[in-house]
């Protein structure tokens, strides 16, 4: 049986990366979707970069459309020169802080965080899947 993203889920993920960030001091927008990359809850801290919004969406769903990491997929864009390739599925966004979330073997969503710097992110989003 497959498992869903669900809001009380998305939620809890919310919860972890909010602590997280507030160790790390930064202020982030963190977004979560289901494996077909609908956001399911968002969340801008108070303080958070506008432009984040849109960010973080982004890595959440290209890390829901492909299982794996946002910055794995933009390294691997950049090495294999796939030019275009992030402008593919209302454009993706190919560096850290999306990461998938999965129960199981099963990919039933994806976190994205944006606001620190590209290291900050990913330890946010990773902190928040426990």
């Amino acid at each position: 049986m497959t498992t869903s993203m669900t809001l009380a889920a998305a939620r809890r993920h919310i919860a972890d990366a909010i602590s997280k960030s507030e160790q790390l001091g930064i202020k982030v927008c963190i977004a979560i979707v289901d494996s077909g990359a609908h956001l399911v809850a968002f969340e801008r801290m108070d303080g958070a970069f506008l432009g984040s919004v849109d960010i973080a969406i982004k890595k959440a769903r290209t890390s829901a459309l492909f299982p794996l990491e946002s910055g794995q997929l933009g390294a691997l864009i950049r090495s294999e020169q796939l030019t275009g390739f992030e402008s593919s599925n209302e454009n993706l966004m190919g560096f850290n802080g999306g990461v998938p979330i999965f129960a199981g073997d099963d990919q039933i969503g994806a976190i994205g965080i944006s606001g620190g710097s590209a290291e900050e992110d990913l330890a946010i989003a990773r902190a928040a899947l426990g």
